[in-house]
C-alpha cells in the first residue's frame, strides 16, 4: 500500500501528519508502523485516526 498523506516524526518521537491541508499530531508510542490499511488507534488526546483508501484520516 502506498501511503497518500505526508507523516513525519519529531526530535521528541511524536507522529504528524497533514490531514485538510493542516498539520495534526497522531500520537506517539501508539502509532503504528508501519501503517497498513485498516489501522485505527486513539492518541494521547483522545483523537481517533484511521488509514482508509491510503490516507490518514481523522474518525469523528
Amino acid at each position: 500500500m502506498e501511503l497518500k498523506t505526508r507523516i513525519w516524526m519529531n526530535g521528541n518521537l511524536e507522529w504528524f501528519a497533514y490531514i485538510d491541508g493542516e498539520p495534526v499530531f497522531l500520537g506517539t508510542r501508539e502509532v503504528p508502523y508501519p501503517l497498513r490499511e485498516g489501522d485505527r488507534w486513539t492518541n494521547g488526546n483522545g483523537d481517533v485516526f484511521q488509514v482508509v483508501g491510503g490516507e490518514v484520516r481523522a474518525v469523528k
